[in-house]
């Protein structure tokens, strides 16, 4: 895995060098130290959950997460149906952990038009 900041290899590390203790049930990520961009794995492989994000890029997928999730959670709608409607609107397969600051402002936008006026 590349840090797509500085394009040297990220290595692959328990995520205790990240937040100082290990973080959920799979705990493995590629890190680059020097720009602190990471993404977590699959299951502690090393398969990435998506792309390596720095600060700015996570605050933003975890903006959309926010609004996103306890639609899903409450069980008024399904995680699938929120992800179909996403992707309908789009016209591609929406993938937030792969997003970008501006991918994630989007998707943001259009999950409140399509959710909010629909509660």
């Amino acid at each position: 895995m590349k840090c797509p900041k500085c394009n040297k290899e990220a290595p692959w590390v328990s995520n205790d060098v990240v937040y100082g203790r290990r973080y959920g049930k799979s705990y493995m990520c590629y890190w680059c130290k020097d720009c602190d961009t990471y993404v977590g794995c699959h299951n502690n492989t090393k398969k990435p959950l998506g792309t390596m994000a720095d600060k700015e890029t996570r605050e933003a997928r975890k903006n959309v997460h926010a609004f996103i999730d306890p639609l899903w959670r409450s069980r008024k709608y399904s995680r699938k149906k929120i992800y179909q409607q996403l992707n309908d609107a789009f016209g591609e397969v929406i993938h937030i952990g792969e997003s970008s600051v501006e991918k994630c402002d989007e998707i943001l936008k259009t999950a409140k038009l399509l959710f909010v006026s629909n509660k």
